[in-house]
């Protein structure tokens, strides 16, 4: 049944999805609705806008921020972030893309769906857009004393700091140059999220403007996925916005690029900290392709990219990896379909700046020799079989699954494709398999898309440790030439302006003006798989049945014994490398090739928590895991047996290839989770599980691992990190370990037989003579002030305070303290006022601390200080019995967020391997939707005493010299 309001389109059943697609066109405005039916109650919904923006000023970005701020029927202030308190959403946000604005949602509570749908639909086309809050979200600017027209003038604005870290991060900032040159005239030249230099250009009247141009039904695509017919949501949409709308023509269509005749060639500088080496150096060459709008063509450029570059013994990423050129290929390489024409990119970072010409050579080398002999059938098969479980596999664990497919097919259906080609792919992929048959296929993709394309840019970035101090020096001046040349009347309109916004961000609107659940909403129970248990070949094991859409999931989980130091410094390093090397004696080439032919990939890493009912220890294993389509079920308890039993260290040049590449990795951290690792560094001294968690994967593991990097190049560093590795293997495949399995129930009896058989000869390990020493980290000291200077022109801030085990009776009121000082607190002090991207707080249970945190922030001192007047405000009056609601509905909303089939497995069984039972689990979770303010305010003051803090602010250096604390310096 269809709205009388939309005209019916078509309707396509997609079986490998278990859903049906449906289309729709509103017969007034021509708006577009494409509706994803399953059987799934977890509903989502986004509508989006091309938006095509011609300068970089951020003007998109802006004003996804800035139409989220009140409109006309909810004319609050804050209405997005109001409702992600009034809401059991399973997911809230707005993306601002290359090309395209979004604004998405997913709740599995319909009452809660409705409420939702209500305000974004709003926002999106009755938005007020108040002066005031373009100049809190976009730019503004301030005395650095408010009240002082003589103090020097500052910039100010959400999106301006958040772009300014995002521009800080190397990898970030060499995607955008790359776009820049590789589309000189269509909006893709620009730098739509907005480049820091140019974002202080921007009106507010372009912005008013810009929103009038893109932001209507003739120009926007309505997205649903779930049970919800499509009928009640196109009732809703008509209501709500479409019938106050008519039809208008709009020319808002990205063209084709204009083709370069020759090839290419750009030069940029970066900053980095005064001590970086040179090292450093970015060189990426990129080539224009197709119309993504192809759905052939565009899978026949994609397995092109995978052939060259999928896994380790893929030609390209083969020569990248081994050429010693670089430090590891870019993270860059790859196929990219996300803008109108697609773009393939290959390249090496940690280069020397000359290299460049030698990178290039490699690349043209390994093309002709691919264009010339070709590649096996097998790397092309095992490339389609990726393309096919990918296609296959139900995600959910990162964002809504339903968000996902709908945005695959978001840009098609914007850009004048089929949407239904990028969700139903089996038909391509047929085309191209049989295609893939004929002789010369990939040769004849090599030449046609990439030899014989004039249209490539080759792009070298090279470190300048000036570069950041100029930077400063460039926006301090051009700040002082505006204060110089301000008049009387200049100064007073800036004292003015901030005025008004102080007001309207003291402002305090009625919360009732928004649609809301409340806790009787919640749902009674807390649904978590359980297992089946069973013993295979002596080893206990756990079986889920769960809807796999055909996948099947294998993991072993090993407890992890007592280890020496050396060795317990070694542990990531081993996980990550346990599935890149060679196993069951193969060469790593061969296993990377049979990984792809037969798996979805095999991954390995150590976990570690606290026990439930103490936090002066630690638990932990290692997971070896790995996934596979079922008829590939065992394959991949093969591959896993072979990974756990025989892995290869003895490949020496591989080792010292991998240890490159994740300092590489981790490097990039640096600028793009800076609050993730002052967390860590700040959690670190407080419990040993935190300490554990910091020396695995916070900025101390980071220091330690450019050391190791640093050493290796000395053959004997090498070989003893080698024998490092084969001793810890040693420990771990003596340990106890159990099997997980998660797959369709219908499966398992096959899968059991398949395994027992392949583990017959293998009998577990045998049980120790004696009482084993216990898995253990000591804590390590930590000043009450510490810095950690990277390449950024931001700050990430974190304070932490020991706090007690999950199992505690405080725990569930730790919960809700976080989200309340968050609501309450830092959203308005250190996002709104302050400038900051974010801010949150939260207790983590596992880590046994509460912790504070600012996200690409400003601010330093004052930042700190706001953590700590948090307790000042919780004291204070105006604290109210919804405001504890809301901070109870979102810890509730974050306990209930469902994941994939697979993932909800998984979680649960380490949940309980950790002693987090689902009785226990669901009892936390009661205990949650108890909590009174009374109770917050007894654990703020428990445990969040001043003299327990310890503070850690990854920053700059800029930052320290104008900061008044005392902070121990450090470096990565």
């Amino acid at each position: 049944m269809t709205h009388p309001a939309f005209e019916h389109l078509r309707t396509r059943e997609i079986p490998a999805l278990k859903l049906a697609l449906e289309e729709y066109r509103h017969r007034v405005t021509g708006a577009r609705h494409l509706h994803l039916a399953a059987a799934d109650p977890h509903n989502a919904f986004l509508v989006a806008f091309l938006t095509v923006p011609q300068d970089s000023t951020g003007v998109a970005h802006i004003l996804e921020h800035t139409a989220l701020c009140g409109s006309r029927r909810y004319p609050v202030r804050d209405p997005f972030f109001m409702m992600t308190r009034r809401s059991l959403n399973t997911f809230m946000n707005a993306f601002t893309a290359s090309d395209w604005t979004a604004y998405p949602f997913a709740s599995q509570n319909r009452k809660d769906f409705d409420n939702l749908l209500a305000v974004y639909l709003d926002a999106a086309f009755f938005p007020l857009l108040d002066a005031r809050d373009f100049a809190q979200e976009g730019h503004r600017l301030e005395f650095a004393d408010p009240a002082d027209p003589a103090s020097p003038l500052v910039l100010k604005g959400v999106v301006y700091n958040e772009m300014k870290g995002a521009m800080s991060s190397p990898v970030q900032a060499l995607a955008q140059h790359l776009q820049t040159a590789l589309f000189p005239t269509t909006t893709y030249h620009v730098n739509s999220g907005g480049d820091p230099a140019h974002i202080p250009e921007l009106t507010y009247e372009q912005l008013v403007a810009f929103h009038a141009a893109h932001y209507h039904p003739s120009n926007a695509v309505f997205m649903t996925y779930g049970d919800i017919p499509a009928a009640e949501h196109q009732a809703r949409f008509e209501a709500r916005a479409l019938a106050q709308f008519q039809a208008r023509p709009l020319d808002l269509a990205v063209p084709d690029e204009r083709r370069y005749g020759a090839p290419q060639q750009r030069e940029l500088r970066y900053p980095v900290p005064a001590d970086e080496t040179a090292e450093n150096t970015h060189v990426v060459l990129g080539w224009l392709l197709g119309r993504s709008t192809d759905p052939l063509e565009t899978l026949r450029a994609r397995v092109l990219a995978e052939v060259l570059l999928d896994n380790a013994s893929s030609p390209l990423r083969h020569a990248l990896e081994t050429c010693g050129i670089g430090a590891a290929p870019s993270p860059l390489c790859g196929f990219d379909d996300s803008t109108r024409e697609t773009t393939f990119v290959c390249g090496l970072e940690g280069c020397e700046p000359e290299d460049a010409e030698a990178v290039e050579r490699l690349v043209f080398e390994v093309l002709a020799e691919v264009a010339e002999h070709g590649v096996e059938p097998a790397a092309l098969d095992a490339v389609l079989h990726q393309i096919e479980l990918q296609s296959r596999e139900i995600s959910g664990d990162g964002y809504p699954y339903g968000l996902k497919l709908m945005l695959d097919a978001l840009a098609p259906q914007l850009h004048g494709g089929d949407p239904l080609c990028a969700l139903d792919i089996d038909p391509t992929l047929d085309a191209v398999r049989a295609e893939a048959r004929a002789p010369g296929f990939v040769q004849g993709l090599v030449r046609r898309l990439l030899l014989d394309n004039p249209h490539r840019v080759r792009l070298t970035m090279r470190p300048d440790p000036a570069l950041a101090d100029a930077q400063a020096r460039a926006e301090a001046e051009r700040l002082e030439r505006i204060r110089a040349g301000l008049d009387a009347a200049g100064r007073q309109r800036i004292l003015d302006a901030t005025a008004a916004l102080a007001a309207r961000q003291a402002q305090v609107d009625d919360p009732e003006q928004l649609p809301k659940v409340t806790l009787a909403d919640v749902p009674a129970d807390l649904p978590i798989p359980q297992a089946e248990r069973r013993t295979l070949a002596g080893l206990p094991a756990a079986w889920y049945a769960q809807p796999t859409n055909g996948m099947v999931y294998q993991q072993w989980i090993i407890d992890l014994p007592a280890l020496p130091e050396p060795l317990l410094e070694r542990l990531p390093l081993y996980a990550l490398t346990l599935a890149e090397v060679g196993s069951g004696g193969r060469d790593y080439l061969a296993t990377q090739a049979l990984q792809a032919a037969v798996t979805g990939g095999l991954s390995a890493r150590c976990m570690a928590r606290a026990p439930v009912a103490t936090g002066d220890a630690v638990r932990a294993v290692l997971v070896l895991a790995g996934k596979a389509l079922a008829r590939n079920h065992a394959a991949l308890g093969a591959l896993l047996r072979d990974t756990l039993l025989a892995p290869r260290f003895d490949e020496a040049t591989r080792l010292r290839e991998l240890v490159a590449q994740y300092r590489a990795q981790r490097d990039e951290e640096l600028t793009e989770r800076g609050h993730v690792l002052a967390m860590s560094a700040a959690c670190a001294p407080l419990s040993p599980s935190a300490a554990l968690l910091e020396r695995w994967g916070g900025l101390a593991s980071v220091q330690a691992l450019r050391a190791l990097d640093d050493a290796l190049d000395d053959p004997a560093a090498l070989a003893a990190y080698a024998a490092d590795l084969a001793a810890l293997h040693a420990l771990i495949v003596a340990a106890p370990r159990r099997l997980l399995v998660v797959a369709e129930g219908e499966r398992h009896a096959e899968l059991e037989a398949a395994l027992a058989t392949l583990w017959a000869g293998d009998a577990p390990p045998p049980p120790p003579a004696a009482e084993p020493a216990a898995f253990a980290v000591p804590t390590v000291a930590g000043a009450a002030h510490t810095a950690w200077v990277v390449g950024t022109q931001v700050n990430f801030c974190a304070t932490a305070y020991p706090a007690v085990p999950v199992g505690h009776t405080d725990a569930a009121a730790l919960l809700v303290l976080g989200d309340y000082l968050r609501n309450g607190w830092l959203h308005r002090a250190i996002r709104e006022q302050g400038g900051a991207y974010g801010a949150g707080a939260g207790y983590q249970g596992d880590a046994v601390v509460f912790r504070f945190f600012s996200y690409r922030d400003p601010r330093l001192d004052a930042t700190l200080a706001d953590f700590g007047r948090a307790l000042g405000w919780l004291d204070g009056d105006g604290h109210t019995a919804q405001a504890l609601e809301e901070a109870i509905l979102g810890v509730i909303a974050a306990i209930d967020r469902p994941g994939s089939p697979a993932g909800e497995a998984i979680t649960a069984h380490l949940n309980e391997l950790f002693g987090r039972s689902a009785e226990q689990r669901r009892a936390l979770r009661a205990q949650v939707l108890g909590v009174s303010l009374d109770d917050l305010r007894r654990v703020a003051h428990r445990y969040l005493a001043p003299e327990r803090a310890v503070s850690v602010v990854v920053t700059h250096r800029g930052a320290l010299a104008g900061s008044a604390l005392d902070f121990a310096v450090h470096t990565p």
